[in-house]
C-alpha cells in the first residue's frame, strides 16, 4: 500500500488544477465556514432565522466549532485533490437528510432542519456527478 504524503499531493495538485469535484467540495467547505461562524458568533440570530428556539447552551457553539474543523478538512482536501475523500463525502453528506428526517419524524426538532439536510444532499449530488464525469 502506497502512502501519499502531503508534499506529493501538493505537487500533483499544482500540476493539474482543481477538478469539478474539488470545486464542489471547496464550496461545501465555505458553506461550513459560514455555518460554523454563525453558530459560534451569533447562534440565536441564526437559529431564529429558521424558526428554532433561542439557545444559551454551549452545544450550539460546539457544533459551530465542529463545522469549522470540518470546513478545514473539506477545503484542504479540495486544494489537494483528494479524490477518495470526495467520494467518502458523497456517502456521508447524502446520509444527513435521513438523520434529520428521522429527528423530525421522532419529534425531536422542527421540520425546517430538513432544509440543512437538503443542502448536504444537493452538495453530495453535485460532487457525485462531478466524480462521474471524470
Amino acid at each position: 500500500m502506497q502512502t501519499t504524503t502531503l508534499r506529493d499531493a501538493r505537487a500533483d495538485q499544482k500540476s493539474q488544477g482543481m477538478s469539478r469535484a474539488g470545486k464542489s467540495v471547496l464550496v461545501f467547505g465555505i458553506y461550513l465556514i459560514g455555518m460554523g461562524v454563525n453558530f459560534i458568533a451569533a447562534p440565536n440570530l441564526f437559529l431564529s432565522m429558521f424558526g428554532f428556539p433561542a439557545s444559551n447552551d454551549v452545544w450550539i457553539r460546539v457544533v459551530g466549532m465542529l463545522a469549522l474543523l470540518l470546513a478545514f478538512y473539506y477545503i484542504q482536501a479540495a486544494r489537494l485533490e483528494l479524490g477518495a475523500f470526495f467520494q467518502l463525502t458523497v456517502y456521508a453528506r447524502a446520509s444527513v437528510i435521513f438523520f434529520f428526517g428521522a429527528f423530525v419524524a421522532l419529534g425531536y426538532v422542527q421540520p425546517t432542519l430538513v432544509l440543512f439536510g437538503a443542502v448536504d444532499l444537493l452538495g453530495a449530488i453535485w460532487t457525485a456527478l462531478a466524480l462521474r464525469s471524470k
